[in-house]
């Protein structure tokens, strides 16, 4: 088995959550699915451009098609969902990361849709911005333009995660209405206040120190050099990409627990 490939443990955890895993597959029979998993990983682990995938993963177009279409029909985005609804959420950590898009993920058409790329002092960039639990695998992600305020995105982020839990940000999200709208979901929010703010709100220093739990977590997630540095450029496929590396992080807290 090669260094990236899908071990026996995380194939088995991941097969049933495959389309037409219920014995139920229309048309023709699709290639192993195992072996094109495995060559969409190294793509994704690798940075590797799809026409040099190695040739024991089968042409490098099935690999790209399989990802495309199934990013299309948001079929990543089910299966990282499945694996994320296992998680408690006792504990909400949100926070986000910039991520440096190559020159080839902005070759998209003048007036086209919004691809999550912005344009800053930096270059041009796209931001990461996650929830992450107690353990600090994560529930749910979206994508913003890197110049984006973290205090706008958040609203829909902690929307769409289970109510009534406490959550842990730091400055960036000091904002009355994100606190509000926490509090009126049955949670409290742990948000220390700007500096320049009159009236200093106090937060539990053991619980804010749990924030290293979604700094690890973007950590793991850029070891996959194909989320590091942005190479798609459609919104769609580079969350499927962020979908699918942490998805394989899922994969990897199930195998050991």
């Amino acid at each position: 088995m090669a260094r990236f490939d899908l071990s026996d443990t995380e194939w088995t955890i991941i097969a049933p959550l495959l389309p037409g895993a219920e014995g139920k597959k229309n048309g023709r029979p699709r290639p192993d699915d195992r072996k094109v998993l495995n060559g969409i990983f190294f793509v994704l682990r690798t940075g590797t451009p799809w026409r040099d995938l190695p040739e024991r993963y089968g042409p490098y177009t099935t690999a790209y098609n399989r990802f495309n279409r199934w990013a299309k029909k948001g079929i990543w985005l089910q299966i990282f969902e499945a694996l994320a609804a296992k998680s408690p959420q006792s504990l909400q950590l949100i926070d986000s990361s910039i991520i440096r898009a190559h020159q080839h993920a902005a070759g998209g058409k003048k007036g086209g849709p919004d691809n999550a790329i912005g344009r800053s002092r930096g270059g041009l960039s796209t931001k990461i911005n996650a929830i992450v639990d107690q353990a600090g695998m994560p529930v749910h992600i979206v994508l913003s333009q890197g110049q984006s305020s973290d205090k706008t995105v958040a609203p829909p982020l902690i929307e769409a995660v289970e109510p009534g839990r406490d959550l842990v940000a730091d400055r960036g999200y000091d904002a009355r209405a994100l606190i509000d709208l926490v509090e009126s979901r049955g949670g409290r929010a742990h948000i220390p206040t700007c500096r320049d703010r009159k009236v200093q709100r106090s937060v539990d220093p053991a619980l804010y120190r749990q924030r290293n739990l979604i700094e690890r977590f973007f950590n793991k997630l850029k070891h996959f050099r194909r989320i590091s540095t942005r190479y798609d450029k459609s919104a769609r496929n580079f969350l499927s990409a962020v979908l699918l590396a942490s998805t394989r992080l899922w994969m990897r807290f199930e195998s050991t627990t």
